[in-house]
């Protein structure tokens, strides 16, 4: 698994675009309190069940590789001139 540039910045885009997703969902807003590690594991399984998102094999499901999947993902989501694949 290679580092993506920028990958930081991608995970704290993909966690606000996400939130904006399951809020769409249906699902109750995160709270300003919640740990970022929630975040992103409910985020992670969320992207998973709707199938926007490839699952981890199961001896692979840890934060590091579903911090990875998430800013993956946001980066084909942006266009391709976007800062952040810069």
């Amino acid at each position: 698994m290679s580092k993506l540039k920028n990958e930081p910045l991608l995970l704290k885009k993909a966690i606000e675009v996400g939130e904006k997703y399951a809020k769409n969902r249906g699902y109750a807003e995160f709270s300003p309190t919640d740990a970022a590690k929630d975040k992103i594991e409910s985020l992670y399984r969320l992207l998973v069940m709707d199938k926007l998102i490839q699952p981890l094999a199961l001896d692979q499901e840890n934060s590091i590789n579903m911090k990875h999947k998430l800013a993956l993902w946001i980066a084909r989501q942006l266009p391709k001139d976007h800062v952040l694949l810069k």
